[in-house]
């Protein structure tokens, strides 16, 4: 288990730069459950300065940043270092979006100029960001690797147009977003569409649903990490079948993706399959899955783009058809299944009774 670790530990090292970062205590969880009243708070205002401190000079944020630890001068001094380090801005785990909506509520508390010019630069971040065919990278402005490929993994790119659909409806909190910028966000928004609608994977002649990722300029479905293989993705696909099931008034284009979409996830649901868990031979927790009866539906993160099956994979990129024959560091350190496809079915009957 101790090279286990060691390897794990290397293949994440070299992913990207090592920046100075404070202890990652879920940030994003944790903004998403400040009450309006806070934002009237000293505390608030405290850790709005801390957002303004980390966004980078290109307008976007670092990814798995614990943004309201409190930083000492030393640590100010370092983060107003990395200010100028472009590549580290992200979509990527909800950074971005998640700073500018903190921020767009602080400014609504307190009218402090600063937190409105800053979700204005993270707006100006994201349209600059966007490619000419309406994908968005995972990081930007890198120029090498898969970090520049169309990114859904994760909800990115979702993300992204459900933020930039508030700010041109202005919906709160993006109230006090200028005409002229809401009409830049509308236009970026739509190509949004498009693109999803251009990246929905056909396979002999019929559409299906989409990969995690997709190349920037074929629109093919792409490779990212090791275990991240061109794909049919469950997981990420239910979102997206859900942002274009929120639309008002679809065109044609629109409902036959949903449509097709919808068909790929009522035959691709697994039933009578559960988690089991247990303790493994070296007393970790682990688990497997089991056959039993009536449990409810579930969906692969991915699928192959010949068989039509789920598949699992380790860091080496090989292709199992049991979770349980990859290793234990891939099996527990990453989703595999999704119950995301319940709530896309439930939504759809509502959607065709509209």
């Amino acid at each position: 288990m101790l090279l286990v670790a060691l390897s794990y530990l290397c293949a994440v090292a070299a992913q990207k730069p090592q920046t100075f970062q404070p202890k990652i205590t879920k940030w994003v969880k944790v903004a998403a459950k400040y009450d309006d009243a806070f934002f009237s708070t000293d505390e608030a205002r405290r850790i709005g300065d801390n957002l303004l401190l980390y966004q980078h000079t290109t307008g976007g944020w670092p990814k798995n940043v614990n943004m309201q630890a409190p930083l000492t001068e030393k640590e100010k001094a370092q983060v107003l270092k990395e200010k100028g380090n472009v590549n580290e801005s992200t979509i990527d785990n909800g950074a971005t979006t998640t700073e500018m909506i903190y921020l767009a509520r602080l400014y609504n508390a307190t009218q402090d100029a600063r937190y409105r010019e800053a979700v204005l630069h993270g707006i100006r971040y994201l349209l600059e960001a966007q490619y000419d065919n309406g994908g968005w990278p995972q990081f930007h402005p890198r120029s090498t690797g898969y970090y520049t490929q169309i990114t859904y993994n994760d909800d990115a790119m979702v993300n992204v147009m459900k933020v930039l659909r508030h700010v041109y409806e202005r919906q709160a909190p993006f109230t006090f977003i200028p005409d002229d910028v809401c009409t830049q966000v509308r236009t970026a928004f739509d190509k949004g569409i498009d693109c999803i609608l251009h990246t929905q994977v056909r396979i002999n002649g019929q559409l299906t649903v989409w990969c995690a990722q997709h190349d920037k300029k074929t629109l093919r479905p792409c490779k990212a990490r090791a275990y991240e293989l061109p794909s049919l993705s469950g997981s990420e696909s239910f979102n997206i079948i859900l942002l274009l099931m929120s639309l008002p008034n679809p065109s044609e284009e629109v409902k036959q993706a949903i449509e097709s979409a919808v068909a790929w996830t009522q035959a691709h649901k697994i039933e009578n399959l559960k988690r089991e868990y247990f303790t493994n031979e070296e007393g970790l927790g682990d688990y497997r899955m089991v056959t039993v009866d009536h449990a409810p539906a579930i969906w692969a993160r991915f699928y192959d783009l010949e068989t039509g099956k789920p598949y699992f994979t380790d860091r080496t990129g090989i292709k199992r058809d049991n979770i349980s024959d990859i290793s234990y560091e891939r099996r527990n350190g990453y989703s595999w299944y999704t119950t995301g496809g319940r709530e896309v079915l439930d939504a759809y009957d509502k959607w065709k009774k509209k």
